[in-house]
């Protein structure tokens, strides 16, 4: 099995077991153990702790590259900073790593709320954390943001949503319906019982594709983007730089969190009631999609942003597309800098 979910590719990072799971779908798993990345100290009382959450494909450690550091809103120095790695992120818990049973293509069904509540328990009984300053990720990660803030509102004071949605729409999960297939329909794939991602290449070679179509945008390659990346054309782009992020990837763990993703909804909270779920948000919430994002286009955010009290709408104006998340266009992380700064700065 491929050695990519390494403490050298992704660490520093902590392997804390929250014990037994038990998940919405009915399943358990019995030792629950997420990937922890921190940075900075607690405080005495406790009251700068700010959760960052992961993204589909995504660990701690492009949070850290991107968006953690002195001076910057997630700034160590200030704040204890904890980016939790989402079950079946191949950090985590995951089909890849889990044993017996419940190994590869067997492993449970998890959803984001899944995720929350094992995060929660992770806050409260191994750190002691009451409170939470800021709840904050991009695409999968505004998605958990957003549980968060319906289903713990008294605990979280602050809460940025970026690039996501609180209730996945049908068009979102039709896309990410043939990120799946075009894994699920490579012959290498075996219904999930695959060797190593080697023999899943050409499925992960098509999500790449399909990543380069959906992921930027239009205006990305029609003004040479991806040659200030530093690619000669197009295709040097999806051989070496999409295709070369996705080969060594699990195909197992990146179908464990694209089924998260495509059910993603606050609602549940509320009898599908979503008005409601998302009117018991008590954080002082900014919403910020990417202008040119795909996947969670700006109008399906600024509509689930109005029934948020009190949250302002905060789009990131760059051509970049849904994977301006990796910060490949410095304007954009630096818009995002600014919104999180001026929301911490708020008071609660």
């Amino acid at each position: 099995m491929s050695d990519y979910y390494s403490q050298e590719g992704h660490g520093p990072y902590q392997m804390i077991d929250i014990g037994r799971l038990q998940l919405a779908e009915g399943g358990v798993l019995e030792h629950c153990e997420l990937a922890v990345a921190t940075h900075g100290t607690l405080n005495a009382d406790k009251s700068n702790a700010i959760l960052v959450l992961t993204w589909y494909s995504g660990t701690s450690k492009i949070m850290e590259q991107v968006y953690i550091g002195p001076g910057r809103a997630l700034d160590p120095t200030k704040y204890f900073i904890i980016v939790v790695n989402q079950i079946g992120s191949g950090l985590s818990t995951s089909p890849h790593n889990a044993k017996g049973a419940q190994a590869g293509p067997n492993f449970p069904k998890v959803r984001i709320e899944d995720d929350v509540q094992a995060q929660h328990r992770l806050l409260t009984e191994h750190f002691g954390i009451q409170r939470l300053a800021l709840v904050t990720g991009g695409s999968m990660g505004a998605q958990q943001t957003y549980e968060w803030a319906v289903r713990f509102p008294d605990m979280v004071q602050r809460a940025a949503p970026i690039a996501g949605t609180a209730c996945n729409t049908e068009h979102d999960f039709q896309f990410a319906e043939t990120l799946n297939e075009a894994i699920t329909t490579d012959p290498g794939f075996k219904g999930g019982h695959y060797g190593s991602p080697a023999e899943v290449a050409a499925g992960l070679k098509r999500q790449a594709k399909l990543w380069t179509v959906m992921g930027w945008s239009t205006e990305f390659f029609r003004l040479n983007r991806h040659k200030a990346l530093g690619f000669d054309s197009v295709q040097a782009f999806v051989d070496g730089f999409m295709t070369g992020y996705f080969a060594p990837m699990d195909p197992n763990d990146l179908l464990c969190m694209a089924w998260k993703w495509q059910r993603g909804d606050v609602s549940r909270n509320t009898g599908g009631d979503r008005v409601k779920a998302l009117g018991r948000v008590k954080a002082r919430m900014f919403v910020m999609p990417i202008s040119s994002d795909m996947f969670f286009p700006p109008s399906d955010a600024e509509q689930e942003q109005k029934l948020v009290p009190g949250s302002e709408f905060r789009p990131i104006r760059t051509v970049d597309g849904h994977l301006g998340l990796f910060g490949t266009d410095p304007d954009a992380i630096a818009q995002i800098d600014s919104h999180l700064k001026e929301l911490l700065a708020l008071s609660v």
